[in-house]
């Protein structure tokens, strides 16, 4: 089974948009969950979501519209499956440029955004300038791509290609939880008490 990737798409019952970033908002377990739901299934009507956080339909909706508002929520996704859309070589390229120029490196940033085929693009430490991740049907096309494109972008001197076999993970969903969720850090204090306890029976050893 082929990997996902998201399309912006558009569901009527929460209206869609691309939003900005204007406002500060202070994220609750709430809104924390809400995003959660909208990850999981951003179809879902809002009162299906207020139902599944505990909220009431009003209080859920202006949540979801201060999110939006704030930048939290950028938009809203389809999932597709690329090898039903035959897109079935993924490849992870590692690139470096000729020099960092400001001027070079805005250049072959804007090129690579107007660049279908490269759907990622990291800027990076180590021995890559940036990592590319490539979507084409396959290794002819691919090879087409290297030589008409990819190495024509500006200030390329020198690309890594490397096939993919399997997607292992490829999860989209970002894993907002609340900070009191997350793991505690390994008390020291146990440790702390137990070093007392010997230090302590010590000198009953001795004597």
């Amino acid at each position: 089974m082929g990997s996902f990737f998201p399309l912006i798409a558009h569901d009527s019952r929460i209206p869609f948009s691309i939003f900005g970033m204007n406002e500060n908002i202070s994220l609750d377990t709430h809104s924390l969950a809400i995003l959660r739901e909208l990850q999981r299934d951003a179809r879902q009507t809002v009162q299906q979501i207020a139902e599944r956080v505990g909220l009431s339909s009003t209080p859920c909706w202006k949540r979801i519209k201060d999110m939006e508002a704030a930048g939290v929520i950028t938009g809203y996704s389809a999932l597709v499956d690329r090898a039903r859309v035959g897109l079935n070589l993924l490849v992870v390229a590692e690139v470096n440029l000729s020099q960092h120029s400001e001027d070079l490196v805005r250049d072959f940033e804007r090129a690579v955004q107007a660049t279908p085929a490269i759907v990622r693009c990291l800027s990076t430490t180590g021995q890559a300038d940036y990592i590319l991740s490539i979507l084409v049907p396959g290794i002819a096309e691919y090879e087409r791509f290297l030589h008409s494109q990819l190495f024509k972008l500006p200030g390329v001197t020198h690309v890594r290609s490397s096939i993919v076999l399997k997607e292992v993970k490829a999860e989209v969903r970002l894993p907002v939880v609340a900070a009191d969720a997350l793991p505690a850090p390994a008390s020291r204090q146990k440790t702390g008490a137990g070093s007392r306890r010997t230090r302590a029976a010590a000198p009953a050893g001795r004597a």
